[in-house]
């Protein structure tokens, strides 16, 4: 079996899900997720991909746990057993991801595992991508201004603009790793979608749209989306995905309104950009999307 521990908002748990979905149909194995971690978790709005997509979840039971990895699945064990210096106590079974990059060795990997990381790159289920694709189905139809917003963004030549602040600006613990995009960032990518793009539209999406509006014009038309909040937020996820360009944040939740964004002819424009610590990004970002 193949058991991927799943935390953070809805970008990770899909690079979660969809790094342990690839390895499973390759190995032929069973696909468990590990939950454990929501009981406490006061961040995003929990898990969220059985009700947003309606994938067919099966959650690792304690026993399943102790099944793949003995004493270490002890939750405090596993919690000492994640750090680097501490990686030859871990056994073949308890996969820590080993750096941001993409790391091959995975699909090396067979027998029952336990995979734990954010594993943010496409090169993990690019095999897998048509299978992917259909797991991340929105399970509910567009209604009501969504609805209204929608019809407009498949007639238009919609571009979807995300910037994402809340956490990046607010929580001590990830201002230490992110930074909110620059506003040069943004128009640098609204000069270059507005040369190739005939009669652009920007669809903007945010969760400071106070901020924007008082700190970000544009020479375009622009449709400012603010009636998704809380448990419907990962609504603006799936308007991005109907529009036929997007520049993203440094956020997963944009990257995968990108990704799932079908149009053959996309442009896709993403930060260089990513973390505070200016950490290598390229395996992040795929090849055919432009970084500024």
């Amino acid at each position: 079996m193949v058991v991927s521990h799943i935390l953070g908002g809805i970008g990770n748990q899909m690079f979660q899900y969809a790094v342990a979905r690839a390895l499973s149909l390759k190995n032929g194995q069973r696909l468990i997720l590990d939950l454990s971690d929501f009981s406490d978790y006061k961040l995003h709005n929990g898990f969220e991909l059985s009700r947003v997509f309606g994938v067919a979840v099966e959650s690792a039971a304690p026993s399943t746990k102790r099944e793949v990895l003995g004493w270490r699945g002890n939750s405090l064990i596993k919690k000492i057993l994640r750090r680097p210096q501490f990686n030859w106590l871990r056994g073949k079974k308890f996969i820590v991801e080993p750096h941001f990059n993409y790391w091959p060795e995975i699909f090396n990997l067979d027998g029952d595992v336990y995979l734990y990381g954010y594993w943010q790159s496409e090169r993990y289920f690019k095999s897998f991508e048509s299978t992917v694709r259909e797991d991340f189905t929105f399970r509910e139809r567009l209604i009501g201004r969504n609805l209204e917003f929608s019809s407009d963004i498949r007639k238009l030549n919609s571009i979807s603009l995300h910037i994402r602040r809340g956490d990046y600006v607010s929580d001590k613990k990830n201002i230490k790793i992110m930074e909110a995009c620059s506003l040069g960032y943004y128009r640098k990518a609204v000069e270059y979608m507005a040369a190739r793009v005939v009669q652009p539209v920007f669809y903007i999406f945010s969760d400071d749209m106070d901020w924007v509006r008082a700190n970000l014009s544009l020479d375009f038309p622009c449709v400012y989306v603010n009636n998704n909040h809380g448990r419907d937020s990962y609504r603006d996820m799936q308007l991005m995905s109907l529009c036929r360009y997007n520049i993203i944040a440094n956020s997963s939740f944009s990257w995968w309104g990108a990704w799932l964004n079908s149009n053959p002819e996309k442009i896709v424009i993403a930060p260089r950009r990513w973390f505070r610590s200016g950490n290598d990004v390229s395996d992040l970002i795929p090849n055919e999307w432009v970084r500024l």
